[in-house]
């Protein structure tokens, strides 16, 4: 498998910066190699290549620079090719002519033999040659101008001429390199140039610092020129332990992925260099069901699972975004810059789709599925391990809702700061009495008279004022806060219930319960308490629950429903048309009432499909004994159409708002209750609910 963090062998595209970049770099150098070329005569060439010397580098040279010296950090610009020392040599000795040609056959035989993209071979080449002809250009200025007719050996008073040469090499060629490599990888230059050029010093200088002890021996005696392979082994091998090691301890033995140390070095580096408006993602990814591929065919089987979900991951993100696995089946992929939330959740769905693909060995076929979180800085976290936590919030919710792919969300984080607050803030307004009802009317559409109320539950919070229903109410369904804020529901309504009958106007009541109220056994104790304390029968009230959670399996066959309506208090199904529910089984559920979403109700005046929608959800109830109530009626139009349908109630805008309880008894008493809704032992209508209205 190839090395996940060495870049891609594609070519950049016509016209991009980097191809630019390339482009130039290229024309200039082979201009240089070609003048380089022609400045030697015929009679040079043939004394260069009688020279067996010379012959005797060129073998040295091509060998050397099949095999890098790779130290630690270097990885972004590659190794320095062990061959440096020799090419040096050759330029201190024979000139720039020969040691660009050797450096050329060197460069070719190597993009052969590794299979390299050919316009990496030829960048190498230009940035190469542009390298010797800086030190040449050094070595000119000194009066030093070698050829193979007048090879040159140094002596003790040329130490200036020839350091000052090999750091012109080695400055040009750091420069060349990371300046392609930033623009590959869309990276600072300086932050390439300062995480691998010290390493690269240090190889360069050890090899640059040999280079004129070897034309020293050349001059002496050319048979002990390969005693230079000794050393030149003992760098290499040291340098190759040293990487083994700490690609050891910075990568996954498994899938040879970075692991989690690496990762956060690299976050923290990319955070340090961020730069607004662009911002860091970090990805968290999760394989769906893997375990069942280990359970079911093995742990082998699930390494190679593993192994090519590496490979693909690394194939399919750009250029200088890092791929790592954090243990088990979880990846996280970092983007280094990335321009707005939009643009990150692009990359994720391109990373989805690319492990979506079927994968098949072993003649067996596995279907890979993932779920991915998104993270970003600075708008998500300040560091490294809160974008990992908040990434991890992130995928559970595109795990748990099947999305795919989520980008983080604090209103949806449980542990967040600011909902934890606003959790205890809840729990403190319960005690406190902060939660109050207010009811909207519910209208018989054939009568136009009020057969009901719908309650909202409103929190009027000590410090922020009217807090929507849509934050306080999630955050209760997933806390243990759900069933005391169901009991002050329960009690509420029932008690203004039971101050209507008083009254001489009896309404149906009914509370929205969410899934986690269905599985509470003591729910029904709860209600029958209530009802009792409160004297009201059991047909004041009406048990609201949406379409979506009635229809799992484990709303359905939970004895808490089955409970409730054996004690005869009658169920209702909101937002119907939501979902995919089946009306045969709501009507083994024993349910009353059906409400027609919102969404479809605002669209029927609008859209004959909807409207043809509407009428057969208002048919088919009607045929199974329920009554059909429209949501979010908000004009008369939308009203006399529901009427024409058959629609039994309407609810909305048109009717009324919501009201304090004070102020809908006052508004029922001026316009009237049905006479058929104020039979509430036989058919009562009417709907309290918790959610938002």
């Amino acid at each position: 498998m190839k090395d996940p963090t060495d870049t891609r062998d594609i070519g950049p595209r016509a016209g991009s910066p980097l191809w630019t970049y390339l482009a130039g770099v290229i024309t200039i150098g082979f201009t240089a190699l070609f003048v380089a070329q022609l400045r030697l005569g015929a009679d040079e060439y043939l004394t260069l290549f009688r020279s067996e010397l010379f012959w005797i580098l060129a073998v040295l040279v091509v060998f050397g620079h099949l095999r890098s010296v790779v130290m630690p950090g270097a990885l972004p610009v590659g190794g320095t090719p062990a061959s440096v020392m020799f090419t040096f040599a050759t330029l201190l000795h024979f000139g720039l002519a020969a040691a660009t040609l050797l450096q050329a056959l060197a460069v070719v035989v190597h993009g052969i033999v590794t299979r390299k993209a050919w316009h990496r071979i030829v960048f190498n080449l230009a940035q190469l040659t542009l390298s010797f002809t800086a030190a040449a250009v050094v070595m000119g200025a000194y009066g030093v101008r070698p050829n193979p007719s007048t090879p040159w050996t140094p002596g003790g008073d040329d130490v200036l001429p020839v350091v000052l040469a090999g750091l012109a090499y080695f400055g040009v060629t750091a420069a060349l390199v990371c300046g392609a490599v930033a623009l590959h990888e869309r990276r600072s230059v300086l932050r390439v140039v300062r995480a691998t050029v010290g390493y690269q010093g240090l190889v360069h200088g050890a090899m640059l610092g040999l280079s004129p002890l070897v034309v020293v021996v050349m001059d002496h005696s050319v048979a002990l020129v390969p005693l230079f392979i000794a050393p030149l082994i003992a760098v290499y091998s040291t340098a190759t332990l040293s990487m083994r090691r700490d690609h050891q301890a910075m990568h996954d033995v498994l899938t040879g992925l970075p692991n989690r140390k690496l990762l956060h070095n690299r976050t923290d580096e990319a955070l340090a260099e961020a730069e607004p408006p662009m911002r860091v993602g970090l990805f968290l990814m999760d394989l769906n069901r893997f375990k069942e591929v280990n359970d079911t065919l093995g742990h082998a089987v699930g390494d190679r699972l593993l192994q090519l979900v590496a490979h693909r991951l690394t194939h399919s993100v750009r250029p200088g975004d890092m791929v790592a696995r954090l243990g088990g089946d979880e990846f996280a992929v970092l983007l280094p810059t990335i321009r707005s939330a939009a643009a990150a959740r692009e990359v994720a769905t391109r990373l989805r789709a690319a492990l979506n693909e079927p994968v098949r060995f072993e003649g067996m076929t596995f279907d890979l599925d993932v779920s991915i979180g998104i993270a970003l800085y600075p708008e998500h976290a300040p560091n490294f391990e809160t974008l990992l936590q908040r990434a991890d919030v992130a995928m559970y919710l595109a795990k748990d809702g099947r999305t795919g792919v989520e980008s983080y969300s604090s209103q949806r984080d449980r542990n967040s700061p600011s909902r934890l607050n606003l959790m205890g803030d809840l729990r403190r307004g319960l005690d406190r009495g902060e939660l109050t009802v207010f009811y909207q009317p519910k209208v018989s559409l054939e009568t136009g008279r009020p057969v009901g109320a719908e309650a909202l539950v409103r929190w009027r919070h000590p410090t922020r004022g009217l807090v929507p229903p849509s934050e306080f109410l999630p955050l209760a369904e997933q806390s243990y806060l759900m069933r005391s804020l169901t009991q002050y529901v329960i009690e509420s309504a029932l008690e203004q219930s039971a101050r209507w009958w008083a009254a001489g106007t009896p309404v149906q009541v009914a509370v929205n319960l969410s899934a986690r109220d269905l599985l509470d056994s003591t729910l029904p104790d709860v209600i029958t308490a209530s009802l009792s304390r409160h004297g009201v029968p059991t047909t004041s009230l009406q048990l609201e629950v949406t379409e979506r959670i009635l229809m799992t399996e484990q709303a359905y066959s939970a004895d808490t429903v089955r409970i409730l309506a054996d004690l005869g208090i009658p169920l209702a199904l909101d937002d119907f048309g939501t979902g995919y529910s089946s009306l045969v089984r709501l009507h083994r559920l024993r349910i009353e009432e059906v409400k027609i979403d919102a969404s479809l109700v605002r669209r029927v005046a609008d859209s004959r499909d909807d409207a043809m929608i509407v009428r057969s959800f208002v048919e088919c109830v009607r045929s199974l004994g329920m009554r059909s109530v429209a949501e979010a009626v908000e004009d008369s139009r939308t009203a006399e159409m529901l009427r024409e349908m058959g629609c039994d109630v309407g609810q909305g805008r048109w009717f009324g708002e919501p009201m304090a309880s004070e102020a809908f008894t006052e508004w029922i008493r001026e316009h009237g209750a049905d006479p058929a809704g104020a039979a509430c032992e036989r058919r009562p209508l009417g709907v309290v609910s918790r959610s938002g209205g």
